[in-house]
Protein backbone atom coordinates (compact mmCIF):
# COMPACT_ATOMS: atom_id res chain seq x y z
CA UNK A 1 0.00 0.00 0.00
CA UNK A 2 1.30 3.41 -0.82
CA UNK A 3 1.93 5.84 2.00
CA UNK A 4 -0.59 8.50 2.95
CA UNK A 5 1.65 11.20 1.52
CA UNK A 6 1.60 9.55 -1.88
CA UNK A 7 -2.37 9.26 -1.60
CA UNK A 8 -2.55 12.98 -1.00
CA UNK A 9 -2.21 13.48 -4.69
CA UNK A 10 1.59 13.35 -4.79
CA UNK A 11 1.62 10.74 -7.51
CA UNK A 12 4.54 11.81 -9.68
CA UNK A 13 7.36 9.88 -7.99
CA UNK A 14 10.37 8.25 -9.61
CA UNK A 15 9.92 5.24 -11.92
CA UNK A 16 9.76 1.88 -10.15
CA UNK A 17 10.88 -1.46 -11.53
CA UNK A 18 7.49 -2.79 -10.53
CA UNK A 19 5.50 -0.13 -12.39
CA UNK A 20 3.11 -0.80 -15.24
CA UNK A 21 4.76 -1.04 -18.64
CA UNK A 22 1.68 0.11 -20.56
CA UNK A 23 -0.80 2.87 -19.78
CA UNK A 24 -4.46 1.83 -19.48
CA UNK A 25 -6.91 3.47 -21.90
CA UNK A 26 -8.45 6.71 -20.59
CA UNK A 27 -11.84 5.00 -20.14
CA UNK A 28 -10.29 2.30 -17.95
CA UNK A 29 -8.39 4.90 -15.91
CA UNK A 30 -11.57 6.91 -15.32
CA UNK A 31 -13.55 3.81 -14.33
CA UNK A 32 -10.94 2.74 -11.79
CA UNK A 33 -10.19 6.24 -10.46
CA UNK A 34 -13.77 7.12 -9.52
CA UNK A 35 -14.05 3.95 -7.43
CA UNK A 36 -12.35 5.98 -4.69
CA UNK A 37 -15.22 8.50 -4.62
CA UNK A 38 -18.57 8.10 -2.86
CA UNK A 39 -20.96 6.34 -5.27
CA UNK A 40 -23.26 9.35 -5.68
CA UNK A 41 -20.35 11.58 -6.77
CA UNK A 42 -18.60 9.30 -9.26
CA UNK A 43 -20.48 10.22 -12.42
CA UNK A 44 -19.78 13.94 -12.18
CA UNK A 45 -16.19 13.80 -10.89
CA UNK A 46 -13.29 15.45 -12.69
CA UNK A 47 -10.62 12.83 -13.43
CA UNK A 48 -6.90 13.19 -14.03
CA UNK A 49 -4.89 10.28 -15.37
CA UNK A 50 -1.82 9.47 -17.41
CA UNK A 51 -0.93 9.75 -21.08
CA UNK A 52 1.49 7.53 -23.02
CA UNK A 53 4.41 9.57 -21.66
CA UNK A 54 3.21 8.87 -18.10
CA UNK A 55 2.37 12.55 -17.63
CA UNK A 56 -0.61 13.56 -15.50
CA UNK A 57 -3.32 15.02 -17.75
CA UNK A 58 -7.03 15.85 -17.59
CA UNK A 59 -9.05 12.83 -18.75
CA UNK A 60 -12.55 14.09 -17.96
CA UNK A 61 -13.92 17.45 -16.90
CA UNK A 62 -16.49 16.99 -14.19
CA UNK A 63 -19.67 18.70 -13.08
CA UNK A 64 -19.45 18.37 -9.29
CA UNK A 65 -16.94 19.21 -6.54
CA UNK A 66 -15.02 15.90 -6.67
CA UNK A 67 -11.56 15.56 -8.26
CA UNK A 68 -10.08 12.10 -8.82
CA UNK A 69 -6.52 11.02 -9.61
CA UNK A 70 -6.05 7.74 -11.47
CA UNK A 71 -3.53 5.08 -10.48
CA UNK A 72 0.06 6.19 -11.10
CA UNK A 73 1.71 3.75 -13.56
CA UNK A 74 5.10 4.71 -12.11
CA UNK A 75 4.20 3.15 -8.77
CA UNK A 76 3.76 -0.42 -7.55
CA UNK A 77 0.24 -1.51 -6.64
CA UNK A 78 -3.06 0.21 -7.40
CA UNK A 79 -3.88 3.51 -5.73
CA UNK A 80 -6.65 5.92 -6.76
CA UNK A 81 -7.72 8.99 -4.86
CA UNK A 82 -10.54 11.51 -4.93
CA UNK A 83 -10.86 14.75 -3.01
CA UNK A 84 -13.04 17.83 -2.64
CA UNK A 85 -12.14 20.66 -5.02
CA UNK A 86 -11.18 22.95 -2.12
CA UNK A 87 -8.17 20.68 -1.54
CA UNK A 88 -6.95 21.08 -5.11
CA UNK A 89 -4.51 23.98 -4.50
CA UNK A 90 -2.86 21.94 -1.72
CA UNK A 91 -2.74 18.75 -3.80
CA UNK A 92 -1.58 20.47 -7.00
CA UNK A 93 1.21 22.27 -5.13
CA UNK A 94 2.37 18.97 -3.68
CA UNK A 95 2.51 17.36 -7.11
CA UNK A 96 4.39 20.36 -8.49
CA UNK A 97 7.00 20.24 -5.72
CA UNK A 98 7.44 16.50 -6.05
CA UNK A 99 7.99 16.90 -9.79
CA UNK A 100 10.78 19.35 -8.89
CA UNK A 101 12.44 16.56 -6.91
CA UNK A 102 11.61 17.87 -3.44
CA UNK A 103 11.60 15.37 -0.56
CA UNK A 104 8.46 14.69 1.49
CA UNK A 105 9.85 16.82 4.34
CA UNK A 106 10.72 19.67 1.97
CA UNK A 107 7.21 19.54 0.50
CA UNK A 108 5.72 19.65 3.98
CA UNK A 109 7.92 22.58 5.04
CA UNK A 110 7.32 24.60 1.86
CA UNK A 111 3.54 24.19 2.00
CA UNK A 112 3.47 24.99 5.71
CA UNK A 113 5.35 28.24 5.05
CA UNK A 114 3.16 29.12 2.07
CA UNK A 115 -0.08 28.47 3.97
CA UNK A 116 1.05 30.65 6.88
CA UNK A 117 2.04 33.40 4.43
CA UNK A 118 -1.37 33.24 2.74
CA UNK A 119 0.12 32.12 -0.59
CA UNK A 120 -1.43 28.64 -0.48
CA UNK A 121 -5.13 28.32 0.30
CA UNK A 122 -6.40 25.53 2.52
CA UNK A 123 -10.08 24.70 3.11
CA UNK A 124 -11.70 26.76 5.85
CA UNK A 125 -13.66 23.76 7.06
CA UNK A 126 -13.03 20.03 6.88
CA UNK A 127 -12.45 18.58 3.41
CA UNK A 128 -12.11 14.90 2.62
CA UNK A 129 -9.70 12.78 0.62
CA UNK A 130 -10.89 9.30 -0.34
CA UNK A 131 -8.32 6.61 -1.17
CA UNK A 132 -8.91 3.23 -2.80
CA UNK A 133 -5.91 0.89 -2.99
CA UNK A 134 -5.28 -2.73 -3.94
CA UNK A 135 -2.46 -5.11 -4.85
CA UNK A 136 -1.11 -4.78 -8.40
CA UNK A 137 -2.66 -8.06 -9.51
CA UNK A 138 -6.12 -6.89 -8.37
CA UNK A 139 -6.26 -4.17 -11.05
CA UNK A 140 -7.25 -5.08 -14.61
CA UNK A 141 -5.80 -2.26 -16.79
CA UNK A 142 -7.86 -3.35 -19.81
CA UNK A 143 -11.26 -3.15 -18.12
CA UNK A 144 -10.57 -0.73 -15.27
CA UNK A 145 -11.94 -3.23 -12.75
CA UNK A 146 -10.37 -3.51 -9.29
CA UNK A 147 -10.85 -6.43 -6.92
CA UNK A 148 -9.88 -6.80 -3.27
CA UNK A 149 -9.55 -3.06 -2.78
CA UNK A 150 -9.53 -1.21 0.52
CA UNK A 151 -10.67 2.29 1.40
CA UNK A 152 -8.93 4.90 3.52
CA UNK A 153 -10.33 8.30 4.48
CA UNK A 154 -8.50 11.52 5.31
CA UNK A 155 -10.39 14.57 6.57
CA UNK A 156 -8.24 17.70 6.47
CA UNK A 157 -8.83 20.17 9.30
CA UNK A 158 -5.88 22.61 9.15
CA UNK A 159 -4.21 23.41 12.48
CA UNK A 160 -6.54 21.18 14.49
CA UNK A 161 -5.04 19.36 17.47
CA UNK A 162 -5.86 16.40 19.68
CA UNK A 163 -7.07 18.90 22.26
CA UNK A 164 -9.35 20.79 19.85
CA UNK A 165 -10.90 17.62 18.42
CA UNK A 166 -10.75 15.08 21.24
CA UNK A 167 -9.09 12.62 18.86
CA UNK A 168 -6.15 10.44 19.88
CA UNK A 169 -2.73 10.66 18.20
CA UNK A 170 -2.92 7.02 17.15
CA UNK A 171 -5.74 4.51 16.58
CA UNK A 172 -6.54 2.45 19.64
CA UNK A 173 -8.83 0.02 17.80
CA UNK A 174 -9.22 -1.09 14.16
CA UNK A 175 -10.96 1.60 12.14
CA UNK A 176 -10.86 4.17 14.94
CA UNK A 177 -10.31 7.77 13.75
CA UNK A 178 -7.19 9.57 14.92
CA UNK A 179 -5.43 12.85 14.17
CA UNK A 180 -2.19 13.09 12.21
CA UNK A 181 0.12 16.12 11.82
CA UNK A 182 -1.77 18.01 14.55
CA UNK A 183 -1.23 21.76 14.80
CA UNK A 184 -0.01 22.07 11.21
CA UNK A 185 -1.52 23.07 7.86
CA UNK A 186 -1.78 19.35 7.09
CA UNK A 187 -3.61 18.31 10.26
CA UNK A 188 -6.05 15.57 9.31
CA UNK A 189 -8.28 12.85 10.69
CA UNK A 190 -7.20 9.41 9.54
CA UNK A 191 -9.78 6.63 9.22
CA UNK A 192 -8.50 3.21 8.11
CA UNK A 193 -11.34 0.67 8.01
CA UNK A 194 -10.15 -2.89 8.65
CA UNK A 195 -9.17 -4.72 5.46
CA UNK A 196 -11.74 -7.05 3.98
Amino acid sequence: MKSTCLFLGLQLAAFSAFAQTTIPAPEAQVKAAVMAAPADQRQGATVYGYNDKKELVLLRKGTNSMICIADDPNQKGFNASCYHKELDPFMARGRELQKQGKSQQEIFDIREKEVKAGKLKMPKSGSTLFVYSAPEESFNPETGEVKEGNFRYVVYIPYATAESTGLPLKPEAPGMPWIMDPGTHRAHIMINPPKK
